[in-house]
């Protein structure tokens, strides 16, 4: 299956902002972002589709994944 992952802020450090994934059926958010060798516990957001879910959500083909650090400001 395929998805399409987005990256946000200081994710896009050193990677793409956008990329297409092929991908195991039965994959978690939390298989892509060790992947991508991003912290898990440096991801705040996780957005499957532009609604909020859990990193053992299961993926879906053609899924858009959004994944956005703690952002702060004032």
């Amino acid at each position: 299956m395929q998805i399409k992952v987005k990256l946000f802020a200081t994710f896009r450090i050193n990677r793409h902002k956008e990329m297409v994934l092929d991908l195991k059926q039965g994959t978690t958010p939390k298989e892509v972002i060790e992947s991508l060798d991003i912290p898990v516990k440096e991801v705040a957001i996780i957005m499957i589709n532009g609604r909020h879910q859990k990193l053992d959500t299961i993926l879906q083909d053609s899924d858009t994944l959004a994944l956005f650090p703690p952002v702060g400001g004032g």
